[in-house]
């Protein structure tokens, strides 16, 4: 009995091993990939096939299917993939999870080559260790993160290792013998490897511990087989979850998971036991190794995508039977929290809405401007409309953005996440100037205020400055480009010079009785907005360049940039004088040609 307990103790330290083991890895190899994973999924499996491709290879990249299904429910219920384009990619990770049990299988190699016992867990686990904790140990992020892959995997392969050799115990166990016999009837062999696999919330898990009963010779084709296509239908239980509260499309993804894997069940079933009726499958007594449950998870996998990925239409359409429409429009998530699952994935999310947010704020930037030329009451509803929608998305991102801070994130994936934090309202706030100078355009046309042929000339010139600064800092954003966002605070430094200069030049036509207080009260509010729209374009990219890295605060970087003390100083000096000389103002009219108007 004692030497029971110890058995006992073992086997679930081994399972638990293997379990963190597995965890670990997944997680490494996920933050490894990082946001790559999202572009690769949602712009690249505009067709079923390649949809099916990219599912296996991220899959087999992440180790879990059920990572890359609540990943694919998310960006259905977030719109930036549709049902179509997700079909291919989940029936794809059904097939990259087996991938898991391959390496898996290598717990059942046997012989005295020199080759099978370096590939044998006892050896290969504890030299892929000593190899990943020096990297582990070294400062570079890329080593520290294979590092902490190669870690995962000694543990997940020890875990394995332990408890196949504490299962050896239940050879003679005639309860066990019993127990995977009854796993021989189909049907009770589907409702364990389903429960298991639902409990458990991982395929490779389930197919793992059973690879490790594999040792006691008393696991059959006959069991193993209805366990593993259980197994396929339990995995299916993380979707359906992170379906709840979706969208009726990302319900409908995850329905296409579960049709998907029941329809191939009952397929195989109905197929292979029909069979049997008339044929004698001798080898369904036979004891089964860790390569053959591989090789029948692969094949059934295949086989099935083989058969239904023709068939992809008819899933949709039973999908759409079972979540049918409804007359109320679609509704998406603009930051969907099922993402935050996978923390690179959600930070390149917040990434890419932040630079849509920026794109609305240079729009509305541009629609302002055209106003003070021509006002037209379309164009003032919609940077109206952008101002608000710009107001969302920094809330949307601002809640977002503190559930990712807590995360364990790596290094490039956390200046990414502090770059956002910091910049968000720098974006929103362009967008607010931007219905500022729209508001100053409806008061110009309310009170039919017209600036002279001089002062528009150089409010042209402004204009185009701002323009253009709001235009670079939007493309550097979008991307994160240092090369551009080292160009934006010599043109800021111009815009403030321009205003400066707009402003000395009204002073002296007042002065002259060229122009009256009315008009400087509007000219006044434009040239607020202009100045204060390049200042919050130098914010973000002076986050871009140093804060969001660690250095220097913002203004001690500006004060040093213009001291000349830095290595960029120099570089500068050479763009300020550039722009200084590309942006440069008509020359003042006289007064017997300057109209009394400014």
């Amino acid at each position: 009995m004692t030497a029971y307990i110890f058995k006992i103790i073992t086997l679930l330290g081994g399972l638990a091993l293997f379990l963190f083991g597995m965890d670990v890895m997944g997680k490494a190899l996920e933050r490894q990939a990082g946001g790559k994973l999202q572009t690769v999924l949602s712009k690249m499996s505009g067709k079923v096939w390649k949809g099916f491709l990219l599912g296996a290879a991220v899959t087999a990249v992440i180790q879990s299917s059920s990572a890359t299904t609540v990943m694919v429910v998310g960006f259905v219920n977030s719109g930036i993939m549709t049902l179509k384009q997700a079909v291919g990619v989940i029936m794809g990770s059904n097939v990259g999870t087996t991938v898991t049990a391959w390496i898996l299988s290598l717990s059942g190699l046997e012989g005295d080559s020199f080759l099978i016992k370096f590939f044998k867990p006892s050896t290969l686990a504890p030299l892929i260790g000593i190899i990943g904790i020096v990297l582990y140990m070294g400062k570079a992020e890329k080593r520290k993160g294979i590092g902490t892959i190669m870690l995962g995997f000694m543990a997940l392969m020890t875990g394995m290792d332990l408890m196949s050799s504490s299962m050896s115990f239940l050879k003679s166990e005639a309860w066990f013998a019993d127990l995977m016999i009854s796993f021989t009837n189909p049907i009770v062999g589907i409702l364990f490897g389903a429960v298991l696999t639902a409990i458990i919330q991982s395929s490779s898990a389930s197919v793992g511990i059973l690879q490790g009963l594999c040792v006691t010779g008393a696991v059959t084709y006959g069991a193993a087989i209805p366990i593993i296509l259980g197994q396929n239908i339990g995995t299916c239980v993380t979707a359906m979850m992170g379906a709840i509260g979706a969208n009726r499309n990302a319900r409908r993804t995850a329905m296409v998971h579960l049709l998907f894997n029941i329809v191939g069940v009952l397929m195989f079933v109905v197929v292979f036991y029909g069979l049997g009726l008339f044929i004698d499958w001798k080898f369904l007594s036979q004891s089964v190794q860790a390569w053959d449950i591989s090789v029948i998870h692969t094949g059934f996998n295949l086989i099935a995508t083989a058969v239904l990925l023709p068939l992809n239409g008819l899933l949709v359409k039973l999908a759409y039977a079972i979540v049918p429409e409804v007359k109320e429009p679609e509704k998406t998530e603009l930051l969907d929290s099922r993402l935050l699952a996978t923390p690179a994935v959600a930070v390149q999310r917040a990434h890419e809405i932040a630079g849509e947010m920026a794109a609305d704020a240079a729009k509305a930037m541009h629609l302002a401007m055209g106003l003070t030329k021509k006002f037209e009451s379309g164009a003032m509803e919609q940077v109206v409309e952008l101002e608000d929608k710009t107001d969302r998305y920094e809330d949307a991102l601002n809640t977002y953005l503190v559930k990712l801070s807590g995360m364990n994130l790596s290094v490039s994936d956390n200046r990414s996440l502090n770059t956002l934090l910091y910049t968000v309202a720098d974006i929103e706030r362009m967008a607010d100037h931007a219905m500022a100078i729209a508001k100053a355009a409806l008061e110009m046309e309310e009170k039919q205020i017209e600036f002279s042929d001089q002062a528009k000339g150089e409010l042209a010139v402004l204009e185009q400055a701002v323009l253009d600064i709001i235009d670079r800092t939007v493309a550097a954003y979008d991307s994160f480009d240092l090369e551009t966002a080292i160009k934006i605070e010599p043109q800021e430094q111009v815009v403030d010079a321009l205003v400066r200069e707009v402003k000395s030049r009204h002073v002296r036509r007042l002065r002259d009785g060229l122009c009256t207080v009315e008009y400087g009260f509007v000219l006044e509010d434009l040239l607020t907005a202009c100045e204060r729209t390049a200042d919050h374009c130098s914010n973000v990219a002076v986050e871009m360049l140093q804060v969001a890295e660690g250095k220097l605060e913002a203004h001690e970087y500006l004060n040093a940039l213009k001291a000349g003390e830095l290595r960029e100083s120099a570089a500068f000096a050479e763009q300020f004088a550039r722009y200084k000389a590309q942006y440069a103002f008509p020359e003042e009219l006289s007064q017997e040609t300057e109209t009394k108007k400014s």
